[in-house]
């Protein structure tokens, strides 16, 4: 207790022990750490999920999209928006539904693949360098595991 508030509450959890303090801690310092790499190369790190998908050669919808990177409708339109007016995707309208539009990259885009493949894994590396290979392993396991329970449909890459 204490005189601005006079009602007693329990002891707070230390949050360096709370796994969504720690893995939300852990996303912002590698999303930052992913931006300011990807900057160089005219991308930010919330594109990466549209980069992804389309660098094979892929097209796909809007809804797709944002169904694939786990993120509403609106914010897959502002990133889409974002990414043609970079000159990083284009659109076309879709043969099978004149409503929507099908988003593949752009050849300039397909031409920096390579090297946003680079600075993705340098700085996943840099991230685990830390950890041995069976610990990173088991970091990406418990990942998996975590994101599979809260969200069961998510394809976490495991079988």
């Amino acid at each position: 207790m204490n005189k601005r508030h006079p009602v007693s509450s329990p002891p707070l959890p230390d949050r360096r022990d709370s796994v969504g303090y720690l893995t939300n801690w852990a996303a912002r310092l590698l999303a930052k750490a992913m931006d300011e790499r990807l900057g160089q190369l005219g991308l930010a790190s919330g594109q990466l999920p549209v980069f992804f998908a389309l660098a094979g050669g892929a097209e796909m919808t809007q809804r797709d999209l944002a169904k694939l990177a786990a993120i509403e409708q609106p914010t897959m339109a502002a990133t889409l928006a974002r990414m043609e007016r970079d000159g990083l995707v284009t659109r076309r309208p879709s043969p099978h539904d004149g409503r929507s539009a099908l988003v593949a990259l752009s050849v300039q885009a397909m031409q920096r693949v390579p090297e946003v493949v680079a600075a993705v894994t340098e700085i996943n590396e840099r991230a685990l360098a830390g950890l041995s290979k069976a610990d990173a392993a088991a970091l990406r396991t418990a990942l998996r595991t975590v994101i599979g329970t809260l969200d069961p449909g998510a394809d976490t890459g495991s079988s």
